[in-house]
């Protein structure tokens, strides 16, 4: 059995959000670069240009690449094998307060009724589950107001089916046009019930792949396609492209229910994963 303490899940933590935050991800820079080749509307090019440049010189000069460096959502995986000789959620907590100082970064939250700062951008969301295996594996999303704040959630009627489904989604792009920074990506809920179905689309948004199931598989790329067809643009200045990826996670529901929900995501899709 693996042992795993505070110091290190504290250090993992905070070395990964300033990652995620200073270092934008492989996966999303080669996203920017096919998009801007692909792309005919030449302000909608300039713009993909400026994010490009913008990720770029805020990983050589080691400062954020957007002002708002969000509430931090933490997916935590345990192995089995795991035993922690800590509380986790301390762990996880303290990492964060150690980035948001030593790397100055925007510190964004706030007591919900009153207001006042935390004054350190805890507590994190964190969201704990239980694998195979003696590692522990933490995906840390520092996750902006923009996009968040254009997330939606719905109980459709089961009768609204695929389609209802898929327009649920796109009018939530439409209506969002450049409020969230797109290009995007979307992370999609579906089944469950109110509240797992926001959590599997905030998850969702962790992926880099699509979907094994092929029958969600294509309903990823119709979404996808159907969103790209608004022409709301990077930015929301119009353009071929409005999101990049579409990730949908699914899971059985109630017969007389049909939860849906969208999680946003900036075209800056910060997300780190550290594995102890």
């Amino acid at each position: 059995m693996k042992e795993i303490g505070f110091i290190e899940i504290k250090n993992g933590v905070s070395k990964a959000i300033y990652d995620a935050c200073h270092n934008l991800n492989e996966y999303t820079m080669n996203h920017l670069l096919k998009a801007k080749e692909r792309e005919h509307t030449p302000l909608a090019c300039e713009i993909m240009q400026n994010i490009i440049d913008n990720a770029n010189l805020a990983r050589e000069e080691h400062i954020p690449m957007c002002q708002d460096t969000g509430i931090v959502t933490c997916f935590a995986y345990i192995g089995y094998d795991v035993h922690l000789t800590c509380d986790l959620y301390e762990a996880i907590n303290a990492g964060v307060k150690d980035a948001y100082e030593k790397y100055y970064l925007r510190k964004s939250v706030a007591n919900a009724i009153t207001r006042i700062n935390t004054k350190d951008n805890t507590p994190a969301i964190v969201h704990v589950k239980m694998i195979p295996g003696d590692n522990l594996r933490l995906i840390l999303a520092p996750k902006g107001a923009g996009s968040e704040n254009m997330s939606k959630m719905a109980m459709l009627n089961p009768t609204d089916g695929i389609e209802g489904i898929k327009k649920f989604v796109v009018d939530a792009v439409k209506s969002a046009g450049g409020r969230p920074c797109p290009p995007l990506f979307l992370g999609v809920g579906i089944g469950g019930n109110f509240e797992t179905c926001c959590e599997m689309a905030k998850e969702a948004l962790m992926r880099t792949t699509p979907s094994s199931d092929p029958q969600i598989r294509a309903i990823e790329e119709q979404i996808k396609d159907l969103c790209n067809k608004t022409f709301v643009g990077p930015m929301g200045l119009g353009g071929e492209t409005t999101v990049f990826e579409v990730f949908v996670n699914s899971v059985p529901c109630h017969i007389a229910s049909l939860p849906v929900a969208v999680n946003i995501q900036c075209h800056a899709n910060r997300h780190q994963e550290v594995v102890l």
